[in-house]
């Protein structure tokens, strides 16, 4: 069997740090899929207005191995629990595929591109290659009574986010609320405790650091990743 990347998405994460865990969680995020030459016949695109949400089948690109292990040990349970990889929604599977469900924000064609999808709430980063694409049905897809396992076991109340306003403002203001919904989902490592640590999340162009106190990140510097110019708020 043979899988071609039909299309390529476009996001605001260079990086992996502080994509969200699942999709859905920051349904502010922006992405655009573009496709491949082959797959721009609009005859494949027929209907598909008629859909608020998507299923994304794609390659974890930045997991690829030569090798398995049936176990992995999940983040959000400490980092040192084995779990069966069959499990969790770990990247470092048999088959490195991950599955999205996202908002069809709006169909177009681009000049240049041809047809381009506009979604939101993608947990995917920048350049993810994509297999497939298929309308979500919310009358066999949704399981409201669904049971999930250990994942229910350790769900947390989102953090409070301190963001200086002299520093949201260097945001473009169409990133302001997607930067401040990301911090509140904790970006950091499950087992990463310290107060005194301060981190970085690279996301439309800058990079914004925090540390978390309690349960409040604060962001204290920005810097902006085309002109490398650092802006720091002070915290009495």
């Amino acid at each position: 069997m043979e899988l071609k990347e039909i299309a390529h998405i476009r996001t605001d994460f260079r990086e992996k740090f502080g994509i969200p865990r699942q999709s859905g969680l920051v349904p502010s995020l922006q992405g655009m899929i573009i496709f491949e030459q082959e797959y721009r016949d609009l005859n494949a695109f027929k209907g598909i207005e008629g859909y608020s949400h998507l299923w994304l089948l794609w390659q974890f690109s930045r997991a690829l191995r030569d090798t398995w292990s049936p176990t992995v040990q999940p983040p959000r349970l400490g980092g040192n629990t084995h779990m069966g990889v069959f499990a969790t929604r770990s990247p470092y599977r048999p088959n490195p595929i991950g599955l999205s469900s996202v908002r069809l924000e709006k169909f177009d064609i681009d000049p240049k591109c041809g047809p381009v999808l506009y979604v939101s709430g993608a947990d995917l980063m920048d350049g993810t290659p994509i297999y497939d694409i298929k309308p979500y049905l919310s009358y066999t897809d949704s399981h409201p009574d669904a049971v999930c396992g250990f994942a229910d076991r350790v769900k947390e109340e989102a953090l409070q986010v301190e963001f200086p306003e002299e520093l949201l403002n260097i945001l473009p203001e169409n990133k302001r609320e997607a930067a401040a919904e990301l911090l509140s989902q904790d970006p950091r490592p499950h087992y990463q405790k310290d107060p005194s640590r301060r981190y970085g999340m690279a996301f439309a162009g800058f990079d914004i650091r925090f540390y978390v106190d309690g349960r409040t990140a604060r962001v204290c510097e920005i810097e902006n990743l085309t002109t490398h110019e650092i802006y720091r708020a002070l915290f009495g």
